[in-house]
């Protein structure tokens, strides 16, 4: 009988794990250092690796849009200190799609003793025993996981999915709504239940903005302005 093996990772809505660590941007105490911020906790197989480097120029380019969310990125692989800071370097000389003379300037941790990846849940050996997984963690002011992405070591990222996924998670926090399909700042938000009765008996008073589909689902604008995020679209239809 082929043995189960049973891989352990926070789940939606713990806190988020603990621990300290070393940084090119310092030490740092996670996620106490950033309390009162958002955070996204991200990892990469790799330094030195092409799919890494269109990331990191990515996240590099866009770090000023999550600031002003008062989102902190932090970002991790299983390489030293070392081989992180000559990588980030060797990326300021780089041009890739308009992006170029590009400063990483948010933490990449050092993680060559596999800990931090290890209690995140990013080694995942059907993968690989030595490369983390491209995981995502969006972890709140109060330090609470909210929302947890993976992908394969194949597949690059969608930032404008993760920036996306941040402005949503705002924006239900501070409006007490939920957000459809394929929601993007400016859209209409989802009344939730049970105020999606209430919602109803507006909409056959003839309250404007109140939009019913069925009875259990109701929408109601919301403006961009609302959510925070005064910022380009992001790949908005």
């Amino acid at each position: 009988m082929e043995e189960q093996i049973i891989h352990i990772m926070p789940c939606i809505g713990e806190a988020a794990p603990a621990f300290k660590a070393s940084t090119t941007q310092g030490p740092i105490d996670f996620p106490a250092d950033y309390a009162g911020k958002w955070i996204i906790l991200f990892s990469h197989p790799s330094d030195f690796t092409p799919t890494c480097t269109s990331e990191f120029m990515t996240f590099g380019a866009m770090q000023k849009e999550f600031t002003a969310l008062n989102c902190q990125l932090v970002g991790l692989s299983i390489d030293g200190l070392s081989s992180h800071i000559a990588w980030l370097r060797e990326i300021r000389k780089i041009e890739w799609k308009g992006l170029k003379n590009i400063d990483v300037e948010f933490p990449l941790i050092d993680d060559i003793t596999m800990n931090v990846a290890k209690i995140y849940g990013m080694i995942q050996p059907s993968a690989s025993e030595t490369k983390a997984v491209r995981a995502v963690f969006f972890i709140d002011p109060k330090g609470i996981i909210r929302a947890i992405i993976y992908y394969p070591q194949s597949l690059g990222r969608n930032f404008d999915e993760l920036r996306r996924v941040l402005i949503a998670l705002q924006t239900t926090d501070r409006h007490g709504v939920s957000t459809p399909a394929d929601w993007h700042p400016g859209d209409p938000v989802i009344v939730p239940a049970p105020t999606t009765m209430a919602a109803l008996h507006k909409r056959d008073a003839g309250e404007p903005g109140i939009t019913c589909h069925a009875w259990w689902f109701c929408t109601r604008p919301l403006a961009k302005a609302e959510t925070g995020y005064d910022g380009s679209d992001g790949g908005k239809k």
